[in-house]
């Protein structure tokens, strides 16, 4: 089918070297990368190129309740794992096998990519990953052992010219790839004069920020003191407090006691929120905790007021390995709940498909369509508190959530919740989402689910409830006043014609997956919580066990719905790259794709390719560009040319399917250089 926007492009084969820079491209295949800066010459001579555009971050920073710079105790995590720039450097994602993934963000304010490069820009997946769910992303600025300390000497012991070109360059290039700041770990004794200017330096880097990026911030890491000499603190105190003075918070070492953690509360004062303790997860040293015991210090943490740092994690991967994770990350996890505040959403339109970033296959609509491992964190979508617990209602009875990788509607996992209805209950309620935001007037929800067909039916709907703000109208009905007012809706059997495409018509089955669309009319209400309900269809002496998986669930503003759809992508090609094979009478292809759209409107977007053959899903790209490496084409014969064809099809946030007629389509006519096009 014809594309409304189509370009054609006419190349000549030429096989001369075009490198790419290999510090944004990998070297083997092209594919972008992301990267750090190794020493301070590369700092300062670092510009923006349009080869840098891959690692800007797509996802803005979403808005959350309460704002991070409320005054209640946060909670940091510190990503370090094996001098990071894994499988996670790879922007497009990897094939890798059983990864390593973090999705519990709904307990984190702020992340931190961590490793022992000097200038540690973190990969843009984990920046997509983390705004979605409404968490700072920041950077490491880090100097080390004897050329740490040269660097420093070389920025800090001089004019304050020097550390002023350092600041800017930190702040620009956090504004740049939009990430949200920088931890700055000093881990070398330094000059009295590098000494003196370091709490300037600070200061310095955070006026760049607040200029460049507001909101952004700096955190600084319990090492140095204000003499210059390399000594840890575990604490807060007259020592460090300089340094805690210039910047937005202190993350302290680790061998932390309680006693340090009661002189603290004086040195911070009103500030008690800004001092992250550090707790290291793999217990080296003389720590409180960590492994499954890290909620030990966390625990004392939180009696005496303080944010917490979470360093490293990842031992749930490293330390237990691949098999069984996502069951030991939830574990690791469900131990701390309890001392984790968790953030709201406040923001709508939301829509999740529960994908986790990875997967052992590729869903579309709840049809498989690749069935091969995949790795990228920017497809990962907003995920729900996770439980396995006691229900209430007597001993035997339990309800887990957990991802499963076995089916999904879209992306590579969906929710799967399993649990037994106790014998003298109706039903049971899952908690999934909190909101904190006034309710629009017409509410629409989306439920997709599947039920295992091998168990008895059980009955599956939405609860939705709201904070009055004085009385809450649902409909045409006043409810009583009260803190909190509980909607369950009935399921619509169809919808106004300019909304089905958009959720879906009324009751519809695919592949098992059974969609529920609810309509409510709200007035004077705040969204509060989102919570399935799962209930026998008839009461019994039994217990009943249900197992459900969730596919999508989409909460939108009625009145912000989108019905016309954005221009057709116009696609550009660049980078092209040719070589020879990789079979007989064969080219490989390698070239970059780039096209404008609406970011706020589509959740992806899918690359196709067409030749001879039929049409070939290429990958899936989360901005508006996409690097096609090592494309097997034709040759083209002496005096004639061949042509392939590249489509850029939308996925638009509310899961309508966008028509092959309004995709971008580019039309690449190459040839041999002796050879004409005919096109």
């Amino acid at each position: 089918m014809e594309s409304q926007g189509t370009t054609v492009l006419h190349e000549t084969v030429s096989y001369a070297p075009h490198p790419l820079p290999a510090r944004q491209f990998d070297r083997n295949t092209t594919e972008p990368i992301s990267f750090y800066l190794s020493n301070l010459e590369e700092l300062l001579a670092w510009k923006p190129t349009s080869d840098d555009d891959f690692n800007v971050a797509t996802i803005p920073l979403a808005n959350r309740e309460p704002p991070l710079h409320s005054k209640r105790p946060r909670t940091l995590v510190c990503h370090d794992m094996k001098n990071g720039y894994l499988e996670d450097r790879f922007i497009q994602g990897s094939a890798s096998r059983d990864p390593y993934v973090f999705y519990h963000w709904p307990y984190v304010d702020i992340f931190v990519y961590f490793s022992h490069h000097p200038v540690t820009i973190p990969p843009v997946t984990w920046t997509n990953a983390a705004h979605r769910n409404g968490v700072s992303v920041l950077g490491t600025f880090i100097t080390e052992w004897t050329r740490g300390g040269q660097l420093c000497e070389a920025f800090l012991a001089g004019e304050a010219a020097a550390y002023h070109a350092v600041a800017v360059q930190l702040g620009r290039i956090a504004r740049f790839y939009r990430f949200d700041g920088w931890l700055v770990n000093i881990e070398n004794t330094l000059s009295e004069a590098a000494a003196r200017n370091l709490p300037l330096f600070l200061r310095d880097l955070r006026e760049q920020l607040c200029q460049d990026l507001p909101g952004g911030l700096v955190l600084w890491y319990d090492s140095v003191l204000q003499s210059g000499e390399l000594q840890w603190q575990n604490e807060l105190n007259e020592k460090n407090r300089v340094f805690f003075d210039a910047c937005d918070g202190l993350f302290t070492n680790y061998n932390w006691k309680e006693e340090h953690l009661e002189r603290m509360g004086a040195q911070a004062g009103e500030r008690l929120a800004d001092v992250y303790v550090g707790i290291d997860v793999f217990a080296r040293g003389e720590v409180v905790g960590g492994g499954f015991e890290t909620d030990k210090a966390l625990r004392l943490i939180r009696k005496h007021g303080f944010s917490a740092a979470i360093f490293a994690p990842g031992w749930v991967y490293e330390h237990l390995g691949k098999e069984n994770f996502l069951q030991n990350e939830n574990r690791f996890w469900g131990l701390l709940a309890e001392l984790l505040p968790t953030h709201s959403i406040s923001t709508l339109p939301f829509s999740t498909c529960f994908c986790l970033g990875m997967g052992t296959g590729r869903f579309l609509a709840g049809q498989e369509e690749e069935v091969r491992p995949w790795y990228n964190l920017s497809a990962q979508e907003i995920q729900p508190l996770f439980t396995d617990q006691q229900a209430p209602g007597g001993a035997g009875s339990w309800l887990r959530t957990r991802c499963s990788l076995q089916d999904a509607w879209n992306g590579g996992s969906c929710l799967l919740i399993e649990g037994i209805i106790p014998p003298e209950a109706g039903h049971v309620a899952v908690h999934l989402f909190s909101f904190q935001l006034p309710a629009p007037p017409k509410l629409f929800l989306s439920l997709l689910y599947k039920l295992e067909e091998k168990l008895p039916k059980v009955a599956v709907a939405l609860e939705l409830t709201t904070r009055d703000s004085g009385s809450c109208h649902v409909g045409n009905v006043t409810a009583l006043p009260g803190p909190v007012t509980r909607h369950q809706p009935q399921p619509l059997p169809t919808l106004p014609p300019h909304l089905s495409g958009l959720l879906g018509a009324g009751q519809q089955s695919t592949a098992g997956w059974m969609r529920r669309c609810y309509k409510l009319e709200l007035r004077d209400c705040a969204l509060h919580e989102l919570s399935l309900i799962l209930s026998r269809h008839q009461r019994g002496r039994q217990e009943r066990r249900f197992s459900c998986r969730l596919g999508e669930i989409q909460v939108l503003d009625a009145d912000g719905l989108h019905s016309s759809l954005p221009p057709v992508p116009s696609l550009q090609a660049s980078q092209v790259l040719w070589h020879k094979g990789p079979g007989a009478d064969q080219l490989s292809l390698s070239l970059t794709l780039h096209w404008s759209y609406p970011h706020s409107q589509a959740r992806c977007f899918r690359i196709h390719c067409q030749g001879r053959e039929q049409l070939q899903l290429l990958g899936v790209a989360h901005a508006t560009l996409y690097r096609v490496v090592g494309l097997a084409v034709p040759e083209a014969p002496p005096k004639e040319s061949c042509h392939v064809e590249f489509f850029v099809e939308p996925v638009l946030n509310e899961g309508v399917a966008v028509d092959q007629s309004r995709w971008g389509r580019l039309v690449l006519v190459y040839s041999n250089p002796a050879s004409t096009s005919t096109y």
